[in-house]
């Protein structure tokens, strides 16, 4: 039986549904890329992107905001995370509105933090030992079969849990390979190596599919949704995961990296041509990959939000030094700052077990990686393939 009040239930309830209200990533990534990348890879002038138009004023969004009783909570735990979501919220409805404008940038710093000195000192470091990859080595699979093996990789899930449900969907106005509320969307141009095929299933499918499907089991329903500074700890622990079933490439490791130098780069005033010059001359980095990190950067004015992956792996790979087990992360979308609350919810009852937890949990070949990780000199060691 939950010990949350019927009042702190609804107020949980209204915030999960305004969160899932608007696809934030999906609203601040171009929808014209492929012809950005082609015209910006022709001419060299900084390309000059495109958005979709929004499903809902952001206005409207926030007003529903304003008119949800925080003061009503009589969970303590829950009104500090409540309140801590809305403001979160606040932020990325301001970002929406300030799409390709300068405060875009103030609002996702704010939202995500700056990079320290020693972030880019680990990102440098990386990029300075480990070789650049030399592309054309495997073969490819295009979007369709991405979409194709991803469906297979959730059927399994689905026979450990028949409510599983997951939107797949390939599409010519988004970038790259994204899960939106529960939905994985590739876009049109997708492209993937067969190595890099384990560690992308188990981030998207294994890591950030399964984090939303138990979340939305929770009583608690923004577990599914995310607690407010959810992404960095659930970017952290999808890299983990492809650590895990040996896909953490070398050429991965290196675009993880190379997001954090172009997001000091936009801080420190650079064009787009310039660091994506810095890219290709400096760290080796293929022309139209290149591209693709500083896009991801500077999309709608600045998007800070690429610097995460590397200091969410930082944290995940201390928090395995320090002993602790993943298994409680896949119960929603949680920061590990909210562990202590989150697992006192969970003792209280207010908090499940996850329904399904990852494969690789279960073999003991990645349960033999992750020991690795956790005894790890550097994150360079967790590399399991060559491309």
């Amino acid at each position: 039986m939950t010990p949350l009040t019927a009042t702190d239930l609804a107020v949980d309830r209204e915030l999960a549904s305004i969160s899932e209200s608007f696809r934030f990533l999906v609203d601040v990534t171009p929808v014209n890329v492929s012809e950005a990348r082609k015209q910006f890879l022709e001419s060299g002038t900084d390309p000059v992107f495109e958005y979709r138009d929004l499903e809902d004023f952001p206005e409207v969004i926030k007003a529903r905001l304003g008119a949800v009783d925080l003061d009503s909570v009589a969970n303590p735990i829950l009104a500090r995370l409540f309140e801590a979501k809305r403001r979160e919220l606040i932020l990325q409805l301001a970002m929406l509105s300030a799409r390709g404008a300068k405060e875009f940038l103030d609002l996702s710093l704010e939202l995500y933090g700056p990079v320290n000195d020693p972030l880019e000192r680990q990102a440098r470091s990386i990029l300075a030992e480990i070789p650049k990859v030399n592309r054309g080595r495997g073969r490819c699979l295009d979007a369709v079969a991405i979409a194709e093996v991803a469906e297979a990789e959730i059927m399994g899930y689905q026979q450990q849990h028949p409510d599983l449900s997951v939107t797949v969907e390939v599409r010519d106005d988004t970038s790259g390979v994204m899960v939106a509320n529960g939905s994985l969307l590739i876009a049109t141009t997708a492209s993937v190596t067969e190595s890099r095929l384990a560690g992308l299933l188990a981030h998207e499918v294994g890591t950030h599919i399964l984090t939303y499907f138990n979340g939305s089991l929770q009583p608690l329903k923004l577990m599914a949704s995310g607690l407010a500074g959810y992404e960095e700890t659930q970017e952290g622990l999808a890299l983990v995961a492809e650590a895990a079933v040996g896909g953490l490439t070398r050429g991965r490791l290196r675009q993880i990296a190379a997001r954090v130098v172009v997001v000091r780069r936009l801080l420190a005033g650079y064009t787009f041509a310039e660091a994506h010059q810095e890219l290709t001359d400096q760290f080796g980095f293929s022309p139209g990959g290149a591209f693709t990190i500083v896009m991801r950067v500077w999309r709608s004015g600045g998007l800070t939000k690429d610097a995460i992956y590397l200091r969410g792996l930082q944290e995940l790979v201390e928090y395995l030094t320090r002993g602790r087990d993943l298994d409680f992360l896949w119960r929603g979308k949680l920061p590990l700052v909210d562990l202590p609350l989150a697992e006192s919810l969970s003792t209280d009852g207010t908090l499940s077990r996850a329904a399904i937890l990852p494969a690789f949990l279960h073999n003991e070949d990645a349960r033999q990686r992750l020991k690795t990780v956790a005894a790890s000199e550097g994150l360079h060691q967790l590399i399991g393939a060559d491309t």
